[in-house]
């Protein structure tokens, strides 16, 4: 039984030592690559493609999400801002035309025309309304809240001592399981 486990589990190699061999290959092969071509080390770059090349930079030049408190500065606000109003189509003729034809177009707070607003069209409309629903299933779609399930035993108190019962569970099986087999084959090994 001792035997048929050693040959069951492989070679005692830590994975640090097996990915360090990976690379160590990596870079005998970029070596002989750039022999071939009469380039040094120092201008492995060139091996590169474009389009790798490219993503390379991409990523050098992303700025990283925001997280914590710089996601309400202004800064982070006014991006979120610019980005929803890309989509946004402006008819300036139209604007304009609406400029001229109300004098108070900009209204101040002496107006007499306060709470008065202008006609505005239907596909004006209908284009908000697209883009707030565009906007919520958006939202669902990103949602990790997870649905509740009516028919579920309800075997916990709240969402953490739920979620720990889950994975008590899951580890209780997998041992249940490991052992179930070994006894089937009759190869349990004493401790």
């Amino acid at each position: 039984m001792v035997a048929e486990k050693k040959r069951m589990e492989g070679p005692q190699e830590s994975r640090g030592v097996s990915k360090q061999k990976w690379l160590d290959e990596r870079k005998k092969k970029i070596k002989k690559l750039l022999d071939t071509k009469g380039l040094d080390m120092k201008e492995a770059y060139m091996l590169d493609t474009q389009q790798m090349a490219e993503t390379k930079y991409k990523k050098w030049t992303k700025e990283p999400a925001p997280a914590g408190w710089d996601v309400f500065n202004q800064k982070t606000l006014y991006d979120a801002h610019k980005k929803r109003t890309k989509k946004i189509d402006v008819d300036l003729e139209e604007y304009n035309g609406m400029k001229e034809a109300d004098p108070e177009f900009y209204r101040e707070a002496s107006s007499l025309q306060y709470g008065k607003a202008p006609k505005v069209s239907e596909d004006k409309i209908e284009r908000m309304v697209k883009e707030l629903r565009d906007k919520d299933e958006k939202r669902k779609a990103f949602s990790r809240r997870r649905r509740f399930h009516e028919e579920k035993d309800i075997d916990s108190i709240n969402d953490r001592n739920e979620h720990f019962n889950r994975r008590r569970l899951n580890a209780r099986l997998a041992d249940t399981r490991s052992r179930s087999r070994t006894i089937s084959r009759g190869t349990t090994l004493p401790d």
